[in-house]
């Protein structure tokens, strides 16, 4: 992958990735992985939010994570911009097995030493869950397909904290850590270019201007 400043003569595809809106579990910053949680009505308000301030951009193409808290979340900036929802299952959340629903620190509770390693150790996986490692390989593989089936477009991508942090990571060149060195806040916006030739080039993360405080 080049990672020079030679100019670039192609148009890149632009990833507009958008997290989901509030659920009840992010409320309570519980492990939300797998399971098919809602929007709360605040999370509803958000993805109306979000889509209209997406309203206006130029989006060729929608594509969603199949988990309904992100297709409810998708459905709004769909209907603004006039698109359909593609459902992709490579932008899914990572697999959180056992600790699902547990917040942090009752995970360390129950399993102090494995939580600590799994910090460290991108291979290492939740009990009955995946690895960071493995959900990157398996994101990397949908940006790519993606990417490759939109090349030169701009696509609204509504997925997850780690699916929308492993393209962040990936396009910054940055180690696996960098994972737990990225705060992202419900229906924020993240914006990566992605050139034909190799490089990829963030232009902006957790952009929330269009929530209100």
């Amino acid at each position: 992958m080049s990672t020079g400043w030679g100019p670039v003569d192609t148009t890149p595809t632009r990833l507009v990735m958008l997290r989901h809106g509030r659920t009840p579990l992010s409320v309570e910053r519980r492990f939300a992985g797998r399971g098919d949680i809602p929007l709360t009505d605040e999370g509803r308000e958000q993805a109306e939010a979000a889509a209209r301030r997406l309203a206006s951009w130029p989006v060729d193409a929608v594509v969603s994570s199949p988990l309904v808290r992100a297709r409810d979340t998708a459905a709004h900036s769909a209907k603004a911009l006039g698109l359909e929802v593609e459902i992709d299952e490579g932008f899914v959340e990572t697999d959180f097995g056992e600790w699902e629903g547990l917040t942090f620190a009752e995970a360390r509770e129950l399993a102090p030493d494995l939580v600590g390693r799994w910090l460290d150790e991108p291979e290492l996986a939740p009990p009955g869950g995946e690895s960071f490692a493995a959900a990157a390989r398996r994101v990397v593989a949908a940006r790519d397909a993606l990417v490759e089936r939109h090349r030169g477009r701009t696509v609204l991508v509504v997925s997850h904290v780690t699916p929308i942090k492993v393209v962040l990571q990936q396009a910054l060149l940055a180690p696996m850590a960098a994972l737990h060195r990225m705060h992202l806040d419900t229906a924020c916006l993240n914006v990566v270019d992605v050139y034909s030739d190799g490089p990829m080039v963030v232009r902006s993360l957790n952009d929330t201007a269009h929530l209100a405080r």
